[in-house]
């Protein structure tokens, strides 16, 4: 930051960033995804993002940053969304010649499978994917994560027991 830059972590300087490109950054995204809801929280967590930042972000770099770190959330959010794509698509079996009641039971399954997914905590969610998606072990987990391999058990523990209270009743064993 340069002496003449004024500090964003003053609430009224902050204030002031917000209501000048909240706007225009949340119109960027809206482009992008075409979710007024995605797009509104995608510009939300990116100025809370700046909020908790802002003795690393300079004053005078702040409207790059916020794109930046807007367009960057939203290419997260995508690799989410095809990462829980494709662990539906692997766990669809063969159904060309199911009868329709079947197929749209499937349909109704993968949905609620994929709101289960997705409702899971960010770190259990995380190495769910990655064990049942990705095909890596728990040890190449821990390694990619930074964590001990106990840790991803019992994230992969956790997952699977919030998976099996919100489908349990879809389940049949």
């Amino acid at each position: 930051m340069t002496e003449e830059d004024p500090s964003i972590c003053e609430q009224k300087i902050y204030n002031q960033i917000f209501r000048a490109h909240y706007g225009a950054v949340m119109r960027f995204v809206y482009y992008k995804c075409g979710d007024l809801q995605q797009a509104e929280d995608i510009v939300q967590d990116v100025f809370v993002k700046l909020w908790r930042l802002c003795s690393t972000v300079s004053f005078s770099k702040v409207k790059a940053y916020l794109y930046r770190a807007a367009n960057n959330s939203f290419l997260n959010e995508k690799a989410h969304e095809k990462i829980v794509l494709k662990h539906l698509q692997s766990t669809s079996p063969s159904v060309d010649h199911e009868n329709p009641e079947y197929l749209m039971q499937m349909d109704q399954f993968h949905e609620k499978l994929k709101q289960a997914i997705a409702a899971l905590p960010q770190k259990e969610r995380e190495v769910y994917l990655l064990s049942r998606l990705e095909k890596k072990t728990y040890p190449e987990i821990a390694e990619l994560l930074g964590l001990g391999v106990k840790a991803v058990e019992r994230r992969m523990s956790k997952a699977l027991l919030i998976l099996r209270d919100i489908l349990g009743k879809e389940l049949k064993f």
